[in-house]
């Protein structure tokens, strides 16, 4: 019993009509005069490995991951620098007759202050 071979360019399109295409293993075998056994080997052998995949997609997500961290750290940095170098200004309004008193909680560089100003405010 002798075994034909076929070049790699055959066995190539007969996977891609399986796969892309969408034809059965059937259909494509007997077009192509090919046994069915060998054709499933082929398209086997064209898929890849699931351990592949996997190592694939751990390498992606650890590298998104990587990235991530990056930026957190970065935007970490800049809120630090606006706690400790910007002014806050947070009002809170109280009414005695009729004048208004308004109240600036404030922090400039770590120190808590408050500031009051009187004076008639248009609600």
């Amino acid at each position: 019993m002798s075994t034909k071979r076929y070049p790699p360019e055959f066995k190539d399109e007969a996977v891609r009509q399986v796969v892309d295409r969408g034809y059965s293993v059937a259909e494509v075998a007997e077009h192509l005069s090919v046994s069915a056994h060998s054709l499933h080997k082929w398209v086997k052998a064209a898929k890849p490995d699931p351990s592949q995949h996997q190592a694939t997609d751990l390498v992606e997500a650890k590298s998104e991951i990587l990235k991530l961290r990056a930026q957190l750290r970065r935007v970490e940095e800049e809120r630090d620098n606006l706690k400790n170098h910007l002014v806050t200004l947070s009002p809170t309004c109280s009414r005695s007759n009729s004048v208004h008193w308004v109240s600036f909680s404030y922090s400039v560089l770590g120190r808590r202050d408050r500031l009051l100003i009187g004076g008639l405010f248009p609600r």
